[in-house]
């Protein structure tokens, strides 16, 4: 297997709300209309995609068809350029819905950073500090 991520899927409850979240609220480009069933982002590096969370789930098995959990283990990261940009982004996410989860504030690994969860509870890390940015948006890890 290549060390690579494509796309990564958030099961959600209501797809139109979550456009606009992620569309009109925070930028994310798409063509994509929520009557195709699914919605793709495409972004700098992984695409995101948003499909209702009862079809992902049974996608996978009808035994996954629970209830999610608040915290599910998994948090999405956005990494900034400038510290400055991590109160930025998390204050387009509050307009856009948002609910701040941490504010930012300086991080123990020497960073700074912030969380805010989407409509649906999915946990979004604003940061900047811990990696260089190359033009394409895209992490050096050393």
């Amino acid at each position: 297997m290549e060390p690579r991520i494509s796309l990564i899927t958030l099961g959600v409850k209501d797809l139109e709300r979550s456009l606009r979240f992620y569309r009109d609220g925070l930028g994310f480009p798409t063509t994509w209309k929520p009557e195709k069933g699914v919605i793709f982002f495409q972004t700098n590096g992984v695409c995101l995609a948003l499909y209702p969370y009862e079809h992902l789930a049974k996608d996978v098995s009808d035994s996954f068809l629970v209830e999610r959990a608040r915290f599910s283990g998994i948090t999405l990261a956005h990494n900034v350029r400038l510290k400055e940009d991590v109160d930025r982004v998390l204050q387009q996410a509050a307009a856009a819905g948002a609910e701040i989860e941490k504010p930012a504030q300086d991080a123990f690994w020497g960073g700074y950073s912030g969380y805010f969860s989407d409509p649906d509870g999915y946990l979004w890390e604003v940061a900047w500090g811990a990696f260089e940015i190359r033009d394409d948006g895209s992490l050096i890890i050393p």
